[in-house]
């Protein structure tokens, strides 16, 4: 008798409401700093782009972005621990950058910290470039950390 692995379902879908508490749970044990609350539920208010992408029904990442003014700016994204290493960030990415470029965004900025080489990573195979520095503006344990300031052109 063989087993057959069964792949899991991936869907994107919006945030809602009734998702900022399971999506606090994945932050607070992703980061020593974590969004409250508060934030994400004034980003759903206020309309940003908030995306979630789904492991059967769990949500394995999730994004928000703000677009406006030819621009847009990826706030936060993040992929659960236990579903990292799948391509899902990638995927994600991938499908903020078009939801920016349908806002008519010509360009997506976002600020990482130096010390998440993970994300550094994948954000250089997508095409974004280092083209700034926002010294002290992450927390950090003993102070304060820098954030790289990446952009990438929305030529697609």
């Amino acid at each position: 008798m063989s087993a057959v692995l069964q792949q899991p379902h991936i869907s994107l879908c919006p945030m809602q409401l009734d998702n900022v508490e399971e999506v606090l749970k994945i932050e607070h044990t992703m980061y020593d700093y974590p969004w409250t609350e508060g934030i994400f539920k004034d980003c759903l208010r206020v309309g940003y782009c908030c995306w979630l992408l789904m492991e059967d029904d769990e949500i394995a990442a999730y994004s928000v972005l703000s677009a406006a003014a030819g621009e847009s700016h990826l706030l936060n994204l993040c992929v659960r621990k236990t579903s990292q290493r799948r391509g899902y960030g990638r995927q994600l990415m991938e499908h903020m950058l078009k939801l920016a470029k349908r806002h008519d965004a010509d360009v997506c900025l976002l600020e990482v910290r130096p010390s998440n080489t993970a994300a550094i990573d994948l954000y250089e195979k997508m095409d974004f470039v280092e083209v700034g520095v926002r010294p002290n503006y992450y927390p950090a344990k003993n102070g304060h950390e820098d954030a790289v300031i990446l952009a990438r052109e929305l030529t697609f």
